[in-house]
């Protein structure tokens, strides 16, 4: 029993164990980043640090410039093998071996171990304390960069520089090999909600009697929707045949805030029957957009640091675990709206006079209710899985997984709450407001 014990505290504190929620997340959240690279480490001790993850095709490649390494002690006796810091590539399935490699060898280092695909240590950095190599990758798989070190009482800071790419048609592709497909598809979701956003607006000119406020900011999300998925599909095409992604990604992030603050507001408005059941909203109603509508900018904010300092940075975590949470608090807001108006047209068709109108309401609102739990569940926790276990050729299906979800949600609202004469739905009840 003490021996177990001991293993499960052994385990808990391995630096492996330890980068394991990193690489669940990088697999799970999709943003924009590019593949060449600029990273400053400033006096870090950490015994592994992840820089960057990659699917490699047959023949991809590694380089790194290294640049500034300097170290320092807290101990004055400590003796400094630079043998023992370096780089590495690993892929997932060799984690356990790692693990159970440094179980059974006495003074493990990492970067002895036979199941990393060694870079360089540091023993063999150039004048000026400095290094710039490139290796081929010979087995396509998915692989983690790393930088281990193997004396964790020394801290170290460098500039380092990498790029990570494949080769097609004799040029370098800096998407990763489930991302290859991924500019066309943003690109044909673009199409599409443009397409919506013109039908949409026939219907409103055709109903313009019956159109109210809440349809123009419907509207408005369409086009954020559409001009988000217009830069990812040019941040992507850039990444893949320069590394960078040219600005697109400063668009990237402008559409997706704006697309991110009106979702939630028209679902928010929506839910709590906003210039359908009554023109205006109750303080508690207020309340909740004023809660929410901050927490996207915030969540915002988190989502551009997590993409543009990578896991490298002392602080990525907090800001990831920052934007998990805040997207967690969002997505539980927009339900008490709902409930809200649900509870409300229950109590009215059992009142007035008016029940059969109500109880229609009331039954649209439930599937409103449903379909909103769905989307964000699906979105958030099932894709999220799927990213963490679909293989890395194929991450593209997570893509299409979310934004087909996103589509369809899309789909249901604009078509249910369309404006529309004489829709039992959408009729202003004087009695219920």
């Amino acid at each position: 029993m003490g021996n177990l014990k001991f293993y499960i505290i052994t385990l808990h504190h391995h630096p492996l164990l330890q980068l394991l929620p990193t690489l669940f997340i990088i697999s799970s959240i999709p943003f924009s980043a590019s593949e060449i690279k600029n990273t400053r480490i400033i006096d870090d001790s950490r015994p592994m640090i992840l820089f960057e993850r990659f699917g490699f095709a047959p023949q991809g490649h590694v380089s790194i410039f290294v640049k500034h390494v300097t170290w320092k002690s807290k101990h004055q006796n400590a003796k400094l093998d630079p043998a023992s810091m370096g780089f590495f590539l690993v892929s997932d399935v060799s984690f356990p071996r790692i693990l159970n490699e440094s179980e059974y060898t006495e003074g493990f280092c990492v970067l002895s171990s036979h199941f990393v695909k060694l870079i360089v240590r540091f023993d063999k950095l150039g004048p000026d304390s400095t290094y710039n190599g490139s290796i081929a990758i010979d087995e396509a798989d998915e692989y983690n960069l790393i930088f281990g070190n193997c004396q964790p009482e020394f801290q170290v800071s460098m500039n380092v520089h990498t790029q990570m790419y494949n080769i097609q048609d004799d040029r370098n592709d800096f998407l990763p090999a489930g991302q290859i497909l991924l500019p066309k598809l943003y690109f044909l979701f673009f199409l599409v909600y443009t397409g919506l956003f013109i039908i949409w607006v026939s219907i409103c000119i055709k109903q313009r009697s019956s159109v109210d406020k809440i349809h123009l900011i419907m509207g408005a999300l369409l086009i954020f929707k559409a001009l988000k998925m217009m830069c990812a599909s040019e941040d992507m095409m850039y990444v893949r045949k320069t590394g960078t992604p040219h600005g697109w990604d400063g668009a990237f992030y402008v559409f997706g805030f704006f697309k991110g603050v009106v979702l939630f507001t028209v679902i928010i408005l929506i839910g709590t029957g906003w210039s359908f059941l009554k023109p205006y909203l109750q303080e508690r109603e207020k309340k909740v957009l004023m809660v929410v509508i901050p927490l996207q900018v915030l969540e915002n904010i988190a989502s551009v640091v997590i993409a543009e300092t990578g896991p490298a940075t002392k602080d990525w975590m907090e800001w990831t675990q920052m934007f998990l949470l805040i997207d967690v608090v969002c997505c539980c807001a927009v339900f008490f709206p709902i409930i809200w108006s649900i509870r409300s047209l229950r109590e009215a068709s059992m009142t007035d006079g008016k029940a059969a109108m109500n109880l229609d309401k009331l039954s649209l609102f439930k599937q409103f209710y449903i379909v909103v739990i769905g989307y964000l569940y699906f979105t958030r926790f099932v894709v999220s899985a799927m990213g963490a276990i679909v293989g890395y050729r194929y991450e593209w299906v997570t893509v299409v997984a979310a934004e087909g979800a996103s589509l369809a949600f899309y789909l249901f609202i604009f078509y249910n709450f369309k404006p529309v004469e004489k829709n039992p739905y959408l009729v202003i009840d004087g009695e219920l407001s």
